[in-house]
């Protein structure tokens, strides 16, 4: 069953606040990811909204769990901790882009 993710930020200085949905079937999961500017920056560049950085990120995420496994509230760097491999997925991802 494939995941469906909405995506909802509020700019807060230099970060955003982010309230991602993810449904599927007639389940779903809500969360908060604070995303500082310079994080979006350094894995996906400028140009990338922060949404898409966050859409990407919960599909890594759910290539590697279920959707009621990740944290209902966590800053987007944490992802980094539980899987090394995840800031060169996302720089990866985002270079093929541009």
């Amino acid at each position: 069953m494939v995941a469906q993710i909405t995506v909802e930020t509020q700019q807060k200085g230099d970060a955003w606040e982010c309230r991602v949905t993810v449904a599927e079937g007639t389940s779903q999961t809500a969360h908060t990811v604070t995303v500082e500017r310079t994080y979006r920056d350094k894995l996906a560049g400028t140009a990338v909204p922060v949404e898409r950085l966050v859409e990407k990120s919960f599909e890594f995420l759910l290539a590697r769990e279920p959707k009621e496994s990740i944290l209902r509230s966590f800053q987007l760097p944490l992802i980094g901790r539980y899987f090394p491999e995840y800031e060169n997925a996302m720089r990866g991802l985002f270079a093929k882009k541009t």
